[in-house]
């Protein structure tokens, strides 16, 4: 049995066969519709979420499976005292795979060391968010063909940004990959990160605070919302939310293939005249994002692709 919680938890060739499953469903996605009958995904949202909760229960509907669970701690046994531990216990009996949500990082890994199912982590804190992750490789693969030679910048809360995290943990293990982390001084990434990952793995990288003079060398950016809930103090979330606001004047010197990433929900980090340039991307990344859960979801429950025989001869 295999869980998901954190990205590395796949090395490069299961990842690849992952978003290979993946591009094939988007392509054909009625061909699936069936390959999860009778099976069960049980759905934990101890935190609130719109996006991930729903595509992943869309996920499970579309290969023919059914969801049950719910979106927030007020409506578990949690409520009453209950440890995760006996909630993955008992949850374990009632369905075949669970996706999970929490507000403290590690949860999903506790549960993952008590669950007779595969767990799936659907965000901790601001530690991991996996699927949102697989879903950004999906996305760039699929527009530009390829997960090497890219310069990818991030901007916003590299902070406390788990989409962030994810994502340059992942994308260092591909080839002449160079970040430019745009934020303020306050919301730089993590020391951990800088050092563990990028240093360690001898990674190119650029700090600064300084948005239009870098764009012209960007491939991908990939804006992130400055997150009230991650603050303990609300004047420093009223001083840094509008720090960097991405608009079509900004965009004046990126590149034309320039793919515009957005893990979601948008408050005001990029302004709605951004949405008609066809290098944004980010509703169509959220359109990924279920058929890459789609194909996790046959992955960890270790159905195989009905198609892949007939492909071959």
């Amino acid at each position: 049995m295999k869980h998901l919680i954190t990205p590395l938890d796949l090395n490069i060739h299961e990842l690849d066969d992952l978003l290979t499953l993946a591009g094939k469903i988007y392509r054909n996605r009625e061909r699936y519709k069936k390959v999860c009958e009778g099976k069960k995904l049980a759905s934990l949202f101890y935190e609130p979420s719109t996006r991930t909760r729903l595509s992943f229960e869309a996920a499970m509907m579309n290969l023919g499976g059914n969801v049950l669970g719910f979106s927030s701690a007020d409506s578990s046994s949690v409520a009453k005292g209950e440890s995760i531990a006996d909630t993955i216990r008992v949850i374990s009996y009632y369905a075949d795979i669970c996706t999970m949500r929490h507000p403290k990082e590690g949860a999903p890994l506790v549960a993952s060391m008590y669950s007779g199912i595969p767990i799936i982590n659907a965000g901790d804190g601001g530690h991991n968010h996996p699927t949102q992750t697989l879903t950004d490789l999906l996305t760039i693969k699929e527009l530009k063909g390829d997960l090497n030679n890219l310069t990818i910048g991030v901007c916003g809360d590299l902070k406390f940004g788990r989409t962030v995290h994810s994502l340059i943990n992942a994308m260092v293990r591909y080839e002449n990959i160079k970040f430019v982390m745009i934020s303020p001084p306050e919301l730089k990434i993590p020391d951990y990160l800088r050092k563990e990952t990028l240093d360690a793995g001898n990674i190119p990288y650029l700090e600064t605070s300084d948005f239009e003079s870098v764009m012209p060398e960007l491939d991908i950016l990939y804006m992130t919302r400055v997150q009230r809930e991650r603050f303990f103090n609300e004047e420093d979330y009223i001083r840094l939310k509008d720090s960097f606001i991405l608009d079509n004047n900004k965009l004046k010197n990126a590149r034309k293939d320039m793919l515009i990433l957005h893990p979601l929900p948008r408050v005001n980090e990029i302004s709605t005249e951004v949405d008609s340039d066809p290098r944004a991307v980010y509703f169509k990344q959220a359109q990924y994002g279920v058929y890459l859960r789609m194909a996790l979801i046959m992955k960890l429950l270790e159905i195989p692709d009905p198609y892949q025989k007939e492909e071959l001869c």
